[in-house]
């Protein structure tokens, strides 16, 4: 959830002590201005059905705000919600994805105010998202950083980049998934000791080995990987690509023979659909298909 921002990060021998990162900012590549006067927070923009939102507090390596959380609900809702968008990248800078949670603005919370208000329960929202979601990291996704990426339903990490749970060095535990999905991800040993000692840190390669990271690309051309494969999913059927998110995200939530049924509810249902038959035929004609998401 947090990221400890004055200590140098452990096992990134490729990255620069956030120190000297707070002075070297480059933007993502292609990134616009708001599009909207009320995004402080955000660069967004679209690239044919693909939405890419961009993090952009640069001053504080992309530190995670209740305000950036805010804005990013409400775009993520408006791209849901928008028949013209299939998918959505999520990026940041090369040198952070999201350093952590920004801990200015909560230091001096109490326990009767986070309780009584629900405090980090918006940064979920995130999963309730129908369509993909894939997270194009470089640099450091601490803390908070990692857990957004892991909110996601991919993660492409540039070769630069780091992930790591340091909130046990601030006198607190991960808020926003950190001990949920990171075992999940990784298994029981590992995330116990990057979450209990708060100084192991995962590598690309290693964070890919663990299986926490779908793939690892030169960190100048991730961002345009990750669009590729979002391009690829957002020209699919949109609602058997729903169907399969949902399937999988109801894998851990239910027992195997559970899940085993719901998928294959799912699978019946598509034969209700105009896509399955448009796809079958199509196969069954050596063509392309046609989608028309009905």
């Amino acid at each position: 959830m947090f990221a400890a921002l004055r200590q140098p990060l452990a096992r990134a021998s490729a990255a620069k002590p956030l120190a000297r990162a707070f002075s070297a900012y480059t933007p993502a590549q292609n990134a616009v201005a708001p599009a909207s006067p009320k995004l402080e927070y955000l660069l967004t923009e679209t690239r044919g059905r693909v939405a890419l939102v961009t993090l952009h507090r640069p001053k504080a390596l992309n530190a995670l705000c209740n305000g950036l959380f805010v804005e990013l609900n409400q775009v993520l809702k408006e791209f849901d919600n928008n028949k013209d968008i299939g998918s959505i990248v999520i990026t940041g800078s090369e040198r952070a994805f999201a350093a952590g949670a920004d801990i200015k603005e909560m230091k001096d919370r109490q326990f009767i105010e986070n309780y009584s208000e629900n405090f980090l329960g918006h940064w979920t929202q995130i999963t309730t998202i129908r369509k993909p979601i894939i997270a194009a990291v470089n640099g450091f996704a601490l803390g908070g950083g990692c857990e957004l990426a892991m909110m996601c339903d991919i993660i492409y990490a540039g070769d630069k980049a780091v992930f790591g749970q340091p909130e046990i060095k601030l006198g607190t535990i991960p808020g926003a998934g950190g001990t949920q999905r990171l075992v999940k991800a990784v298994g029981k040993s590992k995330a116990m000791e990057m979450c209990l000692t708060g100084s192991v840190n995962l590598t690309a390669q290693e964070a890919e080995a663990a299986g926490l990271v779908s793939k690892v690309y030169p960190a100048e051309q991730v961002l345009d990987e990750a669009i590729k494969t979002a391009s690829k999913i957002a020209n699919l059927s949109v609602p058997i690509v729903q169907m399969v998110k949902d399937a999988i995200n109801q894998s851990f939530e239910m027992p195997l023979q559970a899940g085993l049924t719901f998928e294959r509810r799912l699978f019946h249902a598509t034969f209700g659909t105009n896509d399955q038959k448009e796809g079958m035929s199509a196969f069954a004609e050596k063509r392309k298909p046609n989608f028309t998401n009905n």
